[in-house]
């Protein structure tokens, strides 16, 4: 095993307040397609199986008993066929059918069971529930081998991005974007990309999850970009917007009020910071520089105080990335879900640590669906210059997101690298 690997460990074991408990942490199992046929979507252990043991095993158990501080991982036996059409080789563990005989011979004990669920074991829901929270908080912090890896994903993002200041021309469409860059994540080491690239040109750079389609670039429009490459599971995540040729004054001033305001965000992320107040201040920011913009009237401090801003920047400022796009995102144990409206799409609710790998992508956007909203132009019709709006309907949007790891010191910027500039 693993040096790293036993480490985790021996700090999830000391973590977990289990008691006279047993940890069960299933990997899974596929998922078939919809279609009648023997395909299966690409299997994925279960994040929570795959940091205790690295490894990609269908029905793959690992188990822990506090009485003797052991874990053992069970591993199901390789057979001829998938031997043959699928090249597999028998996984490092003990038999998958010695689980069922440990479990037995623990009969009467109580079983947190995380990870993919087993059907045939008995658990207690809020047990399961808080093991569950605890094993998510000791996971947030990233050891050296996780960082390792994120920065390896990061340097293989960087070479996608890299690939397109030559693509960002008239007549491209938003797939052939997608296409170059991902194609430089795997030539630059990665091994997939980390999740569903986001490419959207026009208008569509407002559409916050949009899917690369075939519209092609014109001249004076916004190109957002959303990937990254993925290393051993472990996963960048980065958002740059561009301008077909030269962005117009308007452009400018609100790449600028996003750029600005995300630079100073980042030099936020020290330990102890509230993740709340980050995402307020960034706000705040924003909202001032449009206002100085004439799009937004009143004071910044007030007009987030009124939700107002949720028109322009109606997500949070980023969430935690790792082990897959937002790895330990959540709330500090004991903490509820803030009920204010403009912090339902906050992804977070913690103070920051050293060790973090966080996000800091704050936008702003003209989303139709909100801007033409009968309901928020009443409510907001003093805050906003909706006659401006109007002409800048379908504008798009602009984000800008860079990976930030907390220390005990000054932020570091794992993403730095990628230019951020028009």
């Amino acid at each position: 095993m693993s040096d790293f690997i036993s480490s985790r460990r021996q700090r999830v074991a000391a973590s977990l307040p289990l008691d006279d408990a047993l940890l069960v942490v299933g990997a899974g199992r596929p998922v078939p397609l919809p279609e009648n046929s023997d395909q299966t979507y690409p299997f994925q252990s279960n994040a929570e199986y795959f940091y205790l043991t690295e490894l990609e095993c269908i029905d793959g158990i690992v188990a822990y008993d506090p009485r003797d501080g052991e874990w053992l991982s069970f591993v199901p036996a390789v057979t001829e066929a998938e031997r043959v059409w699928e090249g597999s080789v028998q996984l490092p563990g003990l038999p998958l059918a010695d689980f069922v005989p440990w479990l037995a011979a623990r009969a009467g004990r109580p079983v947190a069971q995380l990870g993919a669920p087993r059907p045939d074991i008995q658990i207690d829901a809020a047990l399961n529930a808080r093991m569950r929270d605890h094993f998510h908080h000791a996971r947030r912090p990233k050891d050296d081998h996780e960082l390792e890896l994120l920065r390896a994903a990061c340097s293989a993002t960087s070479s996608g991005y890299a690939k397109l200041p030559q693509l960002i021309r008239p007549d491209v469409s938003e797939r052939a974007i997608q296409i170059e860059l991902e194609a430089e994540f795997f030539r630059a080491g990665g091994t997939r990309p980390g999740y569903s690239t986001i490419v959207g040109t026009g208008s569509n750079s407002a559409v916050l999850h949009f899917s690369p389609s075939a519209r092609r670039t014109r001249s004076g429009d916004f190109v957002l970009v959303d990937a990254g490459a993925a290393i051993g599971r472990y996963t960048a995540d980065v958002t740059r917007t561009y301008v077909v040729d030269q962005p117009d004054p308007f452009q400018r001033d609100l790449y600028q009020i996003v750029l600005h305001a995300q630079e100073r965000a980042i030099s936020r992320c020290i330990a102890g910071a509230e993740w709340t107040h980050l995402h307020l201040a960034c706000a705040v920011e924003m909202v001032a520089g449009l206002v100085a913009m004439g799009v937004m009237r009143g004071s910044p401090t007030s007009l987030v105080e009124q939700e107002a801003h949720t028109l322009f920047f109606p997500h949070g400022i980023g969430h935690m990335v790792g082990l897959g796009v937002r790895d330990g995102s959540g709330l500090f144990p004991g903490r509820t879900k803030n009920p204010r409206p403009s912090l339902r799409t906050l992804r977070m609710d913690l103070p920051l640590e050293p060790g973090y790998v966080v996000t800091i992508e704050p936008g702003l956007y003209f989303i139709p669906p909100l801007l033409q909203d009968p309901v928020r132009r009443a409510t907001y019709h003093d805050c906003v210059n909706w006659s401006l709006i109007d002409s800048y309907l379908h504008l798009g949007g602009v984000r800008i997101e860079d990976n930030i790891l907390v220390t005990t010191g000054a932020p570091e910027n794992l993403t730095a690298e990628i230019p951020k500039s028009l």
